[in-house]
């Protein structure tokens, strides 16, 4: 059994933590998962017998306490699956970039989003970004995280010499058009600033801006709201 430990970004390993989570790796990303681990308290034999089932002789099936107290505190969690992180490039087409997140709840939940409207491949910019990896960022994507492509980029200029043809959207007031009212043309980057500080000023000078209006009663939108809005209008109107 492989010897589980509290997550750091350098670890070869990552975790899928809760049943849902682990099923949706063994059913979509099968190769990356290495063990499985369910917790002696665990009373659904239909799940445990599907594990098992999946995993057959190739991946180990444990049935122990202690990871749980490493790696997860939540009640709730009855299932890990462990993870060996795969080094992936995006592919050409239509991409959603996220510039310096800096929460891995947000990053998981923009994830399961970019699934659901089509776009998988997700590009995440800057040096102290969330980790894509992280435990937390692969439990909020509800296993999403195992049927996309996400690939980190230093600086926006490495990711956009790669892909030279992508029409370039970054959501910011400054220079902005209205989203309702900009035709999206793809292959399209949805570009995101981080939570607090949205995107640096430069951006202005970048493809096209555009903001999502809203009322004067709220200052802003939660990244993740706005990130699966224009990805609603992205999707919708591209031809």
């Amino acid at each position: 059994m492989i010897k589980v430990s509290s997550y750091k970004n350098n670890n070869i390993h990552t975790y899928g933590l809760g049943a849902t989570v682990a099923m949706e790796y063994l059913l979509k990303n099968r190769g990356s998962v290495e063990a499985v681990i369910i917790h002696p308290d665990f009373r659904s034999e239909e799940t445990i017998a599907r594990i098992n089932d999946i995993c057959g002789k190739d991946i180990p099936v444990s049935v122990e306490e202690k990871p749980f107290n490493i790696l997860s505190k939540k009640d709730n969690c009855f299932v890990i699956a462990v993870i060996r992180k795969q080094e992936i490039r995006i592919k050409d087409g239509n991409h959603m970039v996220l510039v310096n997140p800096s929460n891995c709840g947000n990053l998981g939940t923009i994830v399961r989003s970019c699934l659901g409207f089509g776009v998988n491949d997700i590009a995440v910019v800057g040096k102290t970004a969330a980790d894509p990896f992280d435990p937390r960022t692969i439990r909020a994507s509800m296993g999403a995280c195992a049927s996309v492509r996400i690939e980190v980029f230093e600086t926006f200029g490495e990711y956009s010499s790669r892909f030279p043809s992508n029409k370039l959207y970054p959501f910011m007031l400054d220079g902005s058009k209205i989203l309702q009212q900009t035709k999206i043309e793809k292959p399209f980057s949805l570009i995101m600033g981080n939570e607090a500080t949205g995107l640096d000023p430069a951006f202005k000078d970048i493809g096209q801006p555009i903001r999502i209006e809203h009322s004067d009663n709220i200052d802003s939108l939660n990244i993740t709201i706005a990130a699966s809005i224009g990805l609603y209008e992205a999707t919708k109107s591209c031809e």
